[in-house]
């Protein structure tokens, strides 16, 4: 189904590691003081109006301003703490894939002008998830246990089809996977398996695994589909060796938690 959703594009910024720890902060005038030494006055002093004025009494939420990251919104609220997570298998771009990709680009430029090239390339085993900080490396663990009798496979993807992120407020051109989906559906039974022991959310019910090409803020279904979407598809088809550019070696399974990258290579 061409408007099958995607929320492994979050736009959630990573955490630093000193902002997850909770830090003890002690109330004003409990510090200790040595003996002998004479009580401070308990007398308080007025706070002048001007610097009350400084402090709005509410403390603010993290920055999150969407056109430092493209227009894109995010899938969920960051909060502090809070690590952004997903797993995927990544897709190495070569010369003549981004050669394809230019033609494609272009091409469905003319339809919708706001289209931009992805930053790079992977196929989704997992929505985005969150996780707190302590829980990555439990949670890493878990996954390399269930990723490691997995063999590696050549799939093909050579489908072009047009995508929407669950709120439809991004729109993705991307290239369906036609051979291998029988090795992918046994890699997220797995991934589904790590995510319900830590109380996650599971994948899609019925996947269409892909690697995303182009991305544009809000619903461009209407103008990719149809005429746009056809003459995409001729492009693939006609490109010189497409049959041997898409057809990939699957080799590892990496998880990206925060700015944490952690691979699982595959036997």
């Amino acid at each position: 189904m061409s408007e099958a959703p995607l929320v492994g594009y979050s736009s959630s910024g990573s955490e630093d590691e000193a902002e997850t720890a909770a830090v003890g902060r002690s109330k004003p005038g409990s510090g200790g003081r040595h003996c002998g030494q004479n009580p401070l006055p308990t007398q308080r002093f007025p706070v002048p109006d001007s610097v009350l004025s400084m402090f709005s009494g509410v403390e603010e939420g993290p920055e999150d301003d969407s056109t430092k990251h493209g227009g894109r919104i995010r899938s969920f609220p960051h909060e502090r703490g809070n690590w952004a997570t997903h797993i995927y298998i990544p897709y190495e771009a070569k010369e003549e894939f981004l050669e394809l990709l230019d033609m494609l680009l272009h091409r469905a430029q003319t339809f919708v002008p706001r289209l931009v090239q992805m930053e790079e390339f992977h196929l989704s085993l997992s929505q985005s998830v969150v996780l707190r900080h302590h829980w990555i490396l439990p949670f890493v663990q878990v996954l390399k246990d269930h990723m490691a009798s997995f063999q590696r496979f050549f799939f093909t993807a050579n489908q072009v089809k047009i995508y929407t992120n669950q709120e439809k407020t991004r729109t993705f051109i991307g290239l369906e996977v036609s051979s291998g989906h029988a090795q992918f559906l046994d890699l997220v039974s797995e991934v589904d398996r790590v995510m319900e022991e830590f109380d996650l959310t599971t994948f899609y019910q019925d996947p269409s695994f892909h690697v995303s090409l182009a991305w544009c803020v809000g619903d461009a279904r209407l103008q990719l589909e149809g005429q746009c979407l056809r003459e995409l598809q001729e492009i693939v088809d006609e490109f010189e060796d497409s049959e041997m550019l898409l057809r990939v070696l699957a080799e590892q399974v990496r998880c990206k938690s925060g700015n944490k990258f952690f691979s699982m290579p595959l036997k």
